[in-house]
């Protein structure tokens, strides 16, 4: 799975949820895109299940690419333990997403076989998503 090299601090807090995306809602490298519409943490299990999809449809042509990056650690304590003796271990990794942000982008192949493949890596992940292309 998908996981950062390296880090300053091992466990982080789950911290707030911005309105909207600030940064990175425009399509930048692709001409269609997967846009977020609606907050959550995407698992790093989201990211493998859509890159296979996305892979397998721009083998012979076209290119895609991943806008966000699961770098914040999200930790979980085992079933069945009390209360108390600290925080639980890292159980895998997480990207805040929020409403506006572009996920994914993929370039080279038709707009219809684009959407399809859009929909269905959309399909896989927890938040709500919207097929997007770019502006002339």
């Amino acid at each position: 799975m998908l996981a950062p090299k390296r880090q300053k601090y091992r466990k982080q807090f789950r911290g707030i949820w911005r309105k909207v995306a600030v940064k990175g809602q425009n399509l930048s490298f692709g001409s269609y895109g997967l846009k977020a519409m609606s907050n959550g943490w995407m698992k790093d299990r989201e990211f493998e299940s859509c890159r296979v999809i996305l892979a397998r449809a721009t083998r012979k042509q076209g290119k895609f690419w991943f806008r966000v990056f699961p770098d914040r650690p999200y930790s979980k304590k085992p079933p069945e333990v009390t209360m108390g003796a600290g925080k639980g271990d890292v159980a895998y990794f997480v990207a805040s997403i929020v409403p506006g942000k572009i996920l994914f982008e993929i370039d080279g192949i038709s707009k219809e076989v684009a959407r399809e493949v859009l929909e269905s890596a959309g399909s896989k992940l927890s938040i709500k998503t919207k097929f997007v292309t770019k502006e002339i």
